[in-house]
């Protein structure tokens, strides 16, 4: 079993709560259990971590950048005809 340090435990509850992305998802990404992920989740609260303010912002930007992630796929997808196009023509 590994020891996960204080600080890696509040940055896990910081994204699974601020990233928008399911809590599965979050675990998996960081290598650690779901209930894991969830015992942590409850004891550490929100207030703890970040202040509201800051909480906000956070969850602004995450959301931001999924966003962004998902416009620049699509316009990658968008380009493929259009380039493929010009080659047949």
């Amino acid at each position: 079993m590994i020891k996960h340090s204080e600080e890696f435990k509040q940055e896990a509850v910081r994204i699974a709560l601020t990233s928008g992305l399911p809590r599965d998802r979050v675990a998996s990404d960081l290598g650690i259990g779901k209930s894991t992920l969830g015992k942590w989740v409850s004891q550490y609260r929100p207030s703890d971590l970040v202040s509201a303010p800051q909480a906000d912002l956070a969850r602004e930007n995450e959301r931001l950048r999924l966003e962004n992630r998902v416009l620049r796929e699509e316009r990658e997808i968008l380009k493929k005809p259009v380039l493929a196009y010009w080659v047949w023509h």
